[in-house]
């Protein structure tokens, strides 16, 4: 978790040009992106990508946007969004009506929803904390507060 911490600075100026390409196998898809084949496929199942047209061999021959799009499912992952979010995104993404207001909305109430949990784990983390401090340690487990409290059905 803490590696995809470290790689959200990037996420705002982050591109992805790809020249001089023409149909892309998945293979090629995959070590591009970053991601396994079976999960470009997934996504393709799911509707993220388009699915590719075939070579006469029965290749899949993605388009040279495949790439920069997977780019941003994952940079979209990274900052919390859903997949179901992120086709909602990308759907808008394509919508020559959106304009920059409603992006910057959907962040904002990504960022409110980030806060709830914040709150929610920090919670957890006092309750823990509570349980931690009332456990001796050295008594045997019928005894122990964290247990106890565990198994209490109030």
């Amino acid at each position: 978790m803490l590696v995809i911490v470290s790689t959200l600075d990037s996420v705002v100026n982050y591109r992805v040009i790809i020249t001089g390409m023409t149909g892309l196998t998945i293979g090629k898809v995959a070590r591009e992106s970053g991601l396994g084949i079976e999960t470009i496929r997934f996504y393709e199942r799911e509707k993220l990508i388009a699915a590719p047209p075939r070579s006469d061999s029965g290749y899949r021959q993605y388009p040279e946007n495949t790439i920069t799009r997977i780019h941003f499912i994952k940079r979209s992952k990274a900052l919390g969004f859903t997949l179901r979010e992120i086709r909602e995104l990308l759907a808008l993404s394509e919508d020559i009506k959106s304009d920059c207001e409603i992006f910057k909305d959907i962040a904002l109430e990504k960022m409110e929803e980030i806060e709830q949990k914040i709150r929610y784990l920090k919670r957890m983390r006092n309750a823990l904390k509570k349980l931690s401090v009332a456990c001796p340690g050295n008594v045997s487990h019928r005894q122990c507060p964290i247990l106890n409290a565990l198994t209490d059905s109030r």
